[in-house]
């Protein structure tokens, strides 16, 4: 479904036809003018007008229409194709969710179709109808804030994510040790998160620095500095990126060590309380074999002095383990 549809002229928004045909004639007719179309999970029939009002090409069209693609820039004939995946964080539940943004950039027009929720395309217009300074650019001033706005929402996701997985550190030195099987869980499920960034942010290197770079057809040459200010913060968000699955990956690993610490105390403790059980059962075992002929079998001391030796025997056993620090 189309959820806006203006003509922006010197870089304030007009009253244009309603219908966007007659909108694309009429900013093409000015010269000065263009027209910005946002279209919100279009099924194919819905978008079959659209891709042959403004002529775009069939291959970017079915990645419009299908999503689920990765970051990247396109040059067709008649227009630039954009694909950028918005990161939201859910704070409630600690998980990071992505949606799909496309940009079709053309001869005096923008189209963005939107996939999930986590596209901030109504903040970006109203931001940008505030300023007309920087709408006054033409359709590459969209291409710039709607790349700006996502790329800085990574930064404030990876923030969120920062403060998570310093909570998650603190629970995995816990000087108790926790819940093994939770603390390896959720590790397990963050690092799920951090992939699932890295896919969002990481591909969309390649294009920004296209965009920074000179010769990308449909995009206006004074806007390069711009695109590399959105290259720069790209890089600082995918260094947190980086820096979160390396801290992953060694708190992973500590853990996995803690785990193996205390696995080998508890078999120290088992083997150490095995062996002092193990002497009383020897001596009571010798003593049960029914001899006729055994040490102070008819003395009437016997008796006690072998219980007062299996106690000796565990008591000093107990006292060797105790020092080694196995007990």
């Amino acid at each position: 479904m189309i959820v806006d549809c203006a003509i922006y002229r010197e870089g304030r928004r007009i009253e244009g036809p309603s219908d966007f045909s007659d909108a694309l004639d009429e900013a093409r007719a000015t010269g000065d003018a263009f027209l910005w179309i946002g279209v919100h999970e279009p099924t194919e029939k819905e978008f079959d007008l659209v891709r042959s009002e403004f002529g775009l090409h069939p291959l970017a069209v079915e990645d419009a229409l299908t999503a689920h693609q990765r970051p990247k820039l396109e040059v067709y004939d008649d227009s630039l194709f954009v694909v950028l995946k918005p990161v939201m964080y859910e704070e409630k539940e600690d998980t990071v969710t992505t949606g799909e943004l496309m940009l079709f950039i053309g001869d005096s027009f923008v189209v963005t179709v939107r996939h999930g929720e986590g596209a901030p395309l109504a903040a970006v217009r109203h931001r940008l109808e505030a300023e007309p300074e920087v709408l006054r650019h033409g359709p590459t001033s969209v291409l710039y804030a709607v790349s700006d706005a996502v790329v800085d929402h990574y930064i404030d996701v990876a923030a969120e994510l920062q403060v998570d997985l310093e909570e998650l550190e603190a629970d995995v030195f816990e000087p108790s040790g926790g819940d093994s099987r939770n603390t390896a869980a959720r590790i397990y499920n963050f690092k799920r998160q951090v992939l699932e960034f890295r896919r969002a942010a990481g591909p969309l290197a390649g294009p920004m620095d296209r965009l920074a770079g000179a010769g990308v057809p449909f995009v206006d040459e004074h806007s390069q500095p711009f695109f590399r200010d959105v290259a720069d913060h790209l890089t600082r968000a995918n260094e947190y990126v980086e820096g979160l699955d390396r801290l992953l990956s060694d708190a992973l690993a500590a853990h996995l060590a803690q785990m193996g610490v205390r696995q080998n105390n508890d078999m120290r403790k088992i083997s150490a309380w095995a062996a002092m059980a193990a002497v009383p059962t020897m001596v009571a075992g010798i003593y049960g074999m029914n001899f006729e002929h055994m040490p102070e079998l008819a003395t009437g001391w016997g008796y006690p002095m072998v219980l007062l030796v299996m106690a000796g025997a565990v008591f000093g056993l107990y006292r060797l383990f105790k020092r080694r620090g196995w007990l």
